[in-house]
């Protein structure tokens, strides 16, 4: 079965950041239509937005998968309810888990219930600093530009810092 390329922006801001976030790329890599799971580096990040809330802690991962763009977003807000994430929230505060779907494919999809690629994407260096680490020579979709350029031209001024694990924490 053909394997679509897909990039998934994963940040915390609720209880154990680095926790929430492993449990949902623990739970992704449970499904035999999801293979192939790269990471990128963990980076602290202040809020966008309303800045009235705890700092982020965000990634990026590559995945293949099966799954079509729909079935893929089912499985995405299953795996937030699982962790926490309520189901009726505002835009733009604190949440234990936040998962969305960057990059599926070369997929163009403008629906109210997903864009693909992701609408805010280029406006937002905690998206686009660990997914230049993934993949900083390919194509952004529908800009014909690399994603390392993007970050250079990119006119979000907040603070995205590589943030280091405690490795001691993750043994038990």
């Amino acid at each position: 079965m053909f394997k679509n390329k897909v990039y998934l922006s994963i940040g915390s801001n609720i209880g154990d950041k680095e926790s929430n976030i492993a449990s949902s790329i623990a739970i992704l890599g449970s499904y035999i239509e999801i293979s192939k799971i790269k990471s990128s580096s963990f980076y602290k990040t202040e809020p966008l937005y309303n800045e009235n809330q705890p700092s982020f802690l965000n990634i990026v991962i590559e995945l293949e998968t099966t799954f079509t763009a729909f079935q893929l977003l089912d499985k995405i807000r299953e795996i937030e309810k699982m962790l926490g994430r309520e189901e009726i929230r505002q835009k733009n505060h604190p949440r234990t888990i936040d998962i969305d779907i960057i990059i599926f494919k070369d997929s163009f999809i403008n629906t109210p219930e997903l864009q693909i690629p992701h609408p805010g994407a280029l406006l937002r260096k905690f998206v686009l600093i660990p997914l230049a680490e993934l993949a900083s020579d390919e194509i952004f979709p529908k800009t014909n530009i690399k994603i390392v350029d993007l970050l250079e031209k990119c006119p979000d001024t907040s603070v995205v810092q590589k943030h280091i694990i405690d490795k001691k924490a993750w043994k038990n």
